[in-house]
């Protein structure tokens, strides 16, 4: 699915399954609702708090992803019926997380995002700090790989079984990098332009296009790409074929970001890293 600052997460999905954001991405997340959204500035979330927000929302993004899988799996031989309902778990999944966890830590779910929420931001008082950014990508995986194996216990699998479904080739590696990297100009496009509220709503949406759109399913999600690697159902991803999938994701990051420059001027002194207390 993303992403940063807003959100992402990066969703994640695979030549049979939705990108996981996810969950997912770049600037600054969504305006929180509620008191908050008037203006009134609300306390700044504790360090502790927002990694455990980000490790949280990544697991129950993973668990969603890989579940609903073993789900469609158990219900229906039918590859696409399957395929489309877990796309479409997976992007509400992240959608979901994203605005309810923006208000805490952003919402960013994946690395990738984080890594886009960091650079845009760097040099400026709001911008997200390198050792918090490297904190998230930490919980970020910690959650995915804990998440992955949730999900393959709910459903009775063997639970941090490696996976044998081998997904390497150029053609992949292209589909990730064009899901991934699109993902980072959608949230950092949107941040920069100051359409924060909708950035949940909009990745949901391009995680959907993504998963049928690209080749590799649209992964689009190195954390959540890794803890694939550790699940028997169709959703997974063999161990082997990871670092080609997290290579292609990165190269699209950086092309998505370098759009974003370009269009957007996403990056440009003053751009947030992360949400301004008035918004959280």
């Amino acid at each position: 699915m993303t992403t940063p600052v807003p959100p992402i997460a990066a969703a994640a999905a695979t030549p049979d399954t939705p990108a996981t954001p996810t969950t997912p991405t770049a600037p600054a997340a969504p305006a929180a609702t509620g008191p908050g959204a008037a203006g009134a500035a609300l306390p700044v979330p504790s360090a502790g708090r927002r990694l455990a927000a980000e490790l949280v929302g990544t697991a129950l993004l993973a668990a969603v992803v890989v579940g609903s899988g073993h789900q469609a799996d158990a219900l229906t031989a039918d590859a696409g019926v399957r395929f489309l309902a877990n796309v479409g778990a997976s992007a509400v999944a992240l959608a979901v997380l994203i605005t309810l966890f923006g208000p805490v830590s952003g919402g960013h779910l994946n690395p990738l995002v984080t890594a886009g929420a960091w650079w845009t931001g760097r040099g400026t008082p709001t911008g997200l700090p390198l050792r918090e950014a490297l904190g998230y990508a930490a919980a970020q995986t910690a959650g995915a790989v804990a998440g992955t194996g949730l999900a393959d216990a709910v459903f009775g699998h063997p639970v941090f079984r490696p996976s044998a479904l081998s997904r390497g080739s150029a053609a992949l590696w292209l589909g990730e990098l064009v899901a991934t990297g699109t993902l980072l100009l959608v949230v950092t496009g949107a941040t920069a332009a100051g359409r924060r509220r909708p950035v949940p709503a909009l990745v949901g949406l391009w995680v959907v296009a993504a998963c049928w759109a690209t080749s590799s399913g649209g992964f689009a999600n190195p954390a959540v790409t890794l803890g694939r690697a550790l699940t028997d159902g169709w959703t997974g991803i063999a161990p082997a074929s990871v670092p080609g999938f997290v290579l292609a994701q990165g190269a699209g990051a950086a092309v998505g970001l370098g759009l974003a420059a370009l269009l957007f001027g996403a990056g440009a002194p003053g751009r947030p890293g992360r949400p301004r207390r008035s918004e959280r």
